[in-house]
């Protein structure tokens, strides 16, 4: 309830601003209508592009109306085919989601690391808390194709790689209900950085949902209980996703796509040779800057996304 609370709060701060706003370019209009000043006309137009921004940023929040929108996301990166090349894109493409949460303000939990062999990751999973980051993630799901020069090929030849996102809400407790007997709690020692300590406690914990077959592993926090809880969070969230799809009767048809990490159902190509290019398969939208996208700059894909589909 407090968190509904506040966000209704920023809601209500939001369009008051806006009103604000809006009555300060009207006053400006009509006092330049009565007389020309240069500086009234400077700061109209300054009144002006804010105003502007400020109902973009607006209409972007109003296309997000879906149940869960509002939603903290669960977002997971998995490499496809291309070996090696494909696991370093997929580190790629999770500092570019950490990036983008980062410039939006979001908090970022880093549930599930697992390192590649020799670069990159075998998977990743993360919770991005805060206001709609589930109504904007949701846009990034499905194939990412990469197209270069590979690091890791001696006789530097063109690969390309794939990479399959996943983005599911976080849902309520009260929402999914799990039974004891259907979990299979375990617990190991947790890898990769974090210190002396992780090495030699078990505190990473691997919940298995028996009816579904459902995994989710959790080594973020140093301390068991910690990790057990977010590990229950992630599962009831995608306990609850499932429910979803089969509503839906969309299972099979799910499970299948992001079985396919491959040339079928991609969302965006990122071309760094022979030229540079970031193109969105849905929208046609493209950019030439990959350097800004790769940094987190991705509102522009998400927006088009979403008036698409309004």
């Amino acid at each position: 309830m407090l968190q509904r609370l506040s966000f209704l709060k920023e809601q209500v701060s939001k369009w008051q601003k806006l009103f604000n706003l809006y009555e300060e370019v009207v006053t400006l209009n009509d006092l330049l209508k009565e007389e020309k000043d240069l500086e009234l006309e400077k700061e109209l137009n300054k009144k002006f592009f804010l105003l502007q921004d400020l109902l973009e940023k607006l209409h972007i929040q109003s296309l997000l109306r879906g149940k869960h929108d509002q939603a903290n996301a669960i977002l997971s990166i998995h490499p496809g085919a291309g070996g090696t090349d494909s696991c370093d894109w997929a580190q790629i493409l999770l500092r570019m989601y950490i990036n983008w949460a980062t410039d939006k303000g979001y908090r970022i939990r880093e549930v599930e690391c697992i390192p590649g062999e020799e670069a990159g990751i075998k998977s990743a999973t993360l919770i991005i808390e805060g206001s709609f980051a589930y109504g904007y993630l949701k846009e990034e799901v499905g194939i990412h194709r990469l197209v270069r020069i590979s690091p890791f090929d001696a006789s530097h030849r063109r690969h390309t790689s794939f990479a399959a996102v996943d983005v599911i809400p976080e849902t309520e407790e009260e929402e999914i209900e799990l039974k004891e007997g259907d979990l299979k709690i375990e617990t190991f020692r947790a890898g990769g950085p974090g210190g002396q300590h992780v090495n030699v406690t078990d505190s990473a914990v691997r919940i298995t949902h028996l009816p579904t077959g459902i995994v989710v592993q959790c080594q973020d926090q140093r301390s068991q209980h910690k990790n057990k809880a977010l590990a229950l969070r992630i599962l009831r969230s995608r306990l609850y996703n499932l429910k979803e799809i089969e509503k839906r009767k969309k299972l099979q048809e799910r499970y299948q796509e992001k079985a396919r990490i491959e040339w079928g159902n991609q969302v965006r190509s990122y071309i760094l040779h022979p030229y540079k290019l970031v193109k969105d398969h849905r929208t046609g939208l493209e950019t030439a800057d990959v350097e800004s996208v790769f940094a987190g700059k991705l509102d522009s894909f998400i927006l088009a996304s979403l008036k698409q589909k309004d």
